[in-house]
């Protein structure tokens, strides 16, 4: 008897991978495409630049918080600050496929925050309040305000912004972009491809369900898997409202996710910034 039900179980195994395997097929389901080693390098090395940016960063504020008088809480911000670099250069060091750059960059945002509470404390002044990092770049840090900014060609978005970029933007300046290499030179990450959206996911997606991301931004980051198909469950149309940080237009009627519609009707994908717009980054792999 034991035998029978054996052979049973297998047998059904295999019909559910067959079955499975024809519905694929059937509904025309692209298959999930071989990660090449162009597709690692690209993500890691943009992790890489990164990593040391921020021990850079460190240590140049390493003599600030010596001679700032570090009573108990500052101290712990800077140990935060600290733990978040090493816990980077180790995830760095563990990174085997694309979508471990996430875990590089995620430590990085959490870092930069735990450094904007460091001067905050030096400076004397109230903690920051906990946002997306700036859109333009990341490594920047947490963002302090919402502009209304659009690319030659593309559409406008109001976006998060850190301090710096936001006094760029209105003195008629342009904001620091970060670059990552594609090719022989070197293109916003928006328009790098979805090489680059585990990099990008790292920072943003511990946002995705507070209503502190753009609509077009949070489209992105549930549209779809690494391999670029759509991913059921989702509605990111225009109810997710304005994109906007007032509490209230971004996280829209916390409904629609579900719908199973990505489409997100013209707000975020192709002519949105430049080349297929931030919609590259459509698989930030929820």
């Amino acid at each position: 008897m034991d035998l029978l039900l054996l052979l049973l179980l297998i047998g059904g195994i295999f019909w559910l991978i067959s079955s499975a395997s024809r519905r694929s097929v059937g509904t025309g389901a692209p298959a999930r495409r071989a990660v090449s080693a162009a597709d690692l390098e690209a993500p890691r090395r943009a992790a890489e630049e990164d990593v040391t940016r921020f021990g850079e960063e460190l240590q140049r504020l390493d003599l600030d918080v010596q001679m700032a008088g570090v009573d108990e809480a500052m101290l712990q911000d800077w140990q935060r600050a600290l733990d978040s670099y090493e816990s980077a250069k180790r995830s760095l060091e563990l990174v085997q496929m694309p979508e471990d750059v996430r875990h590089v960059t995620t430590a990085l945002e959490d870092g930069r925050y735990a450094v904007a509470c460091v001067r905050a404390r030096r400076d004397g002044q109230p903690l920051p309040v906990r946002r997306p990092p700036c859109f333009f770049n990341p490594s920047h840090g947490p963002s302090t305000t919402d502009v209304d900014w659009s690319p030659p060609g593309g559409q406008a978005r109001r976006i998060p912004v850190c301090g710096a970029d936001a006094d760029r933007l209105a003195q008629g300046a342009e904001p620091d972009i970060r670059t990552v290499p594609q090719g022989a030179g070197r293109v916003p990450y928006w328009n790098a491809g979805p090489a680059y959206s585990p990099w990008a996911m790292g920072y943003f997606s511990m946002y995705a369900a507070t209503g502190l991301l753009p609509a077009f931004m949070l489209g992105s980051l549930l549209a779809t898997d690494w391999d670029g198909v759509p991913a059921d469950g989702f509605d990111t149309g225009g109810d997710a409202g304005d994109g906007g940080f007032d509490g209230g237009d971004g996280g829209g009627d916390g409904g629609d996710f579900g719908g199973g519609d990505v489409s997100g009707g013209g707000d975020f994908g192709a002519g949105g910034f430049g080349d297929g717009g931030f919609g590259d980054f459509g698989d930030f792999g929820f």
